[in-house]
């Protein structure tokens, strides 16, 4: 089924149903829907994030057995990011652009319904940064909302397909698009935008979903107005303690008007606490990658934010790479959890942020409660000072010296991150997180650039290679591998075990009730492993590589594993693109990736396939 979009905001349609009595109870039914293990209702199989399954039927005993049940093409090429929702025995994946919706029916593996947006491709694919990706799906009030690459956010009815509502998010002219899953909350669908290395600056935004209407927006930088920031009551960690922010405390960290073009965007995953009606999540970098461009802090780039999800306030905000030198943006998920620290239950917020920290916060008030490396190679900050809660960067990582540009050698980890965008996992049973990781370091020169609306606006030229070095101890050993999977004590800062992978992990992880956790590789291999001592229990190769997020669901009393290969993102973008070299700038695809992952072109080659695991019968 194909409904094309004939205009942006359908605006006869959208005033018809703003009479319409809006529903607040749609967050209960997907809380419902998440407390049975059966489904699978958001991207991180609860509001919490935190990717655990109370499914055991698959052990470790036995997941030696597992094997492919069945398949579905998804008939599109690119990077296939995110993973199925699976809602009272439905499965509802998606595609890269041009955002293809398919509903399969688990009885006969056929497709019940399908959607493809009309999206100009000519506008929209080439401000799509570092491949065209969609992380995902959701669910709430019986509709499936698509957050399309041109920023469309689309409703479907969940049963029929048919298209309810679309409302414009952004302008793909002005170099915005978008690629993260939106997430329901209460009476409204969250989302957020991409687009900051082209100048966007970046905003939290909640709709109406019933009828599409904005109910708030809260940019990343920018007067107090528009951040929806209350200077007297939106805290952050300052001295050893939240404090008030102050007036504009965004405004006087940046030169002039830098702020409308400063990034910040927000293409990462949300996760949300009922009990203190918050939403999570983290700004990306700042605009531009060039440094010297736009001296100050940048806030709230590159932060961890809590906002009310009624009025869209921001309760707390936590800086963690105030000037950000290298592109670590900040996007990654937010997963909440319970944890005893130091004696005392605290509610938690963790993080593993690409500069190469683990953070966990109290959720509540924004305290910082530990921020230590998870991968020992990190070389471009010695440790994060917990009065101040900045990193102390070592000079000579810097990109910028003596306020000049310069060629930095060697800095660890690379712009991918010691982690991207790829969702940790949670495991109640061993009190571990589970990291897929990156293991590079990189050359990094900035350059100045100028902004036009809708052109690239990156500034930097860099190299990215293996960090060589044992991810624990970090000391040098010339190991080669640009990846690993790690699991992480987020109690005390301390790395459990860690598994070497030949390239990034770039799939989300699971964690589940049978003392398994899987993942997927960049070679195409889904992976199961023992959640306590990592040793791996099981391997399979899918048609692709695999950079979308394993999840796992039931049907009928049995257990699945379900997971989209289809190589590409940023690490395989080099493959998806067809770009042998991705170091300049000007080219907002490869950017600097290509020649690490050069070779991974003789493991896997392009495709677009879901796979569904299970024990046999």
């Amino acid at each position: 089924m194909k409904k094309p979009l004939k205009s942006l905001l359908l605006a006869s349609t959208v005033a018809a149903l703003l009479s319409a009595p809006v529903v607040s109870t749609a967050n209960r039914g997907v809380e419902s829907l998440t407390k049975n293990p059966a489904n699978w209702a958001t991207w991180g199989g609860d509001y919490a994030g935190t990717r655990y399954s109370k499914l055991d039927q698959i052990n470790t005993k036995n997941v030696k057995t597992l094997q492919p049940a069945w398949s579905f093409s998804t008939g599109v090429l690119r990077g296939h990011e995110g993973g199925p929702l699976v809602i009272n025995d439905i499965i509802y994946i998606h595609t890269p652009f041009p955002n293809t919706v398919y509903a399969l029916d688990q009885a006969t593996q056929s497709v019940i319904w399908e959607y493809t947006p009309t999206m100009d491709a000519d506008v929209t694919i080439p401000v799509m940064c570092c491949d065209t990706v969609n992380r995902g799906l959701a669910y709430g009030d019986g509709k499936i909302f698509l957050q399309q690459s041109d920023t469309v956010l689309t409703a479907l009815d969940a049963k029929t397909g048919q298209r309810i509502w679309s409302v414009q998010n952004g302008d793909p002219k002005l170099g915005m698009t978008n690629t993260q899953a939106p997430l329901v909350v209460k009476d409204k669908v969250i989302t957020g935008i991409s687009g900051g290395e082209f100048g966007v600056r970046g905003f939290l935004a909640a709709y109406n979903i019933r009828t599409g209407q904005l109910e708030w927006k809260g940019y990343s930088m920018g007067p107090d107005g528009d951040t929806l920031i209350n200077p007297k009551k939106t805290t952050a960690w300052k001295d050893g303690k939240v404090q008030p922010v102050g007036p504009n405390s965004s405004l006087s960290t940046w030169e002039g008007d830098q702020w409308k073009i400063g990034g910040g965007t927000t293409w990462g995953w949300y996760s949300y606490d009922s009990d203190l009606n918050l939403i999570y999540y983290g700004s990306g970098n700042p605009s531009t990658w060039n440094p010297t461009q736009r001296p100050g802090d940048n806030k709230w780039s590159m932060s961890l934010w809590a906002r009310d999800a009624d009025t869209g306030e921001a309760k707390w905000i936590y800086q963690m790479t105030p000037h950000d030198e290298w592109d670590f943006d900040g996007i990654n998920e937010v997963p909440l959890v319970d944890q005893k620290i130091k004696g005392k239950m605290r509610k938690t917020l963790v993080h593993f942020d690409r500069n190469g920290f683990g953070y966990t916060l109290d959720r509540v008030t924004g305290e910082l409660l530990v921020a230590e490396k998870f991968d020992a190679s990190v070389n471009w900050a010695t440790h994060v000072d917990m009065k101040s809660g900045r990193p102390q960067v070592v000079p000579e990582m810097s990109t910028e010296q003596n306020g000049e540009d310069v060629n930095t050698v060697g800095v660890c980890p690379a712009a991918l991150g010691s982690k991207n965008q790829q969702p940790v996992s949670y495991s109640p049973q061993t009190k571990l997180f589970y990291i897929s990781g990156n293991h590079l370091c990189m050359e990094y020169e900035p350059f100045e650039v100028s902004y036009t609306a809708g052109q690239p606006y990156v500034g930097a030229t860099l190299t990215m290679m293996p960090a060589g070095a044992d991810v624990i101890t970090g000391k040098k050993d010339g190991s080669t591998n640009l990846g690993q999977f790690t699991a992480w004590d987020a109690t005390t800062g301390k790395i459990k075990w860690s598994n070497k992978e030949q390239f990034s992990v770039w799939s989300g992880s699971v964690a589940t009730a049978g003392g398994v956790v899987f993942y997927g590789t960049l070679e195409g291999y889904l992976k199961a492993v023992d959640a306590t001592t990592g040793k791996e229990l099981y391997k399979f190769k899918t048609p692709s590589g695999i950079i979308g997020n394993v999840n796992t669901w039931s049907y009928k009393g049995k257990q699945y594993i379900g997971v989209l290969s289809g190589i590409g993102g940023w690490a395989g973008i080099g493959i998806a693109a067809g770009i042998d070299d991705g170091t300049d700038a000007s080219n907002t695809e490869g950017l600097g990736a290509v020649g690490a992952y050069r070779s991974l072109s003789a493991f896997t080659k392009l495709g677009g396939t879901f796979t569904v695991f299970s024990l046999p019968n």
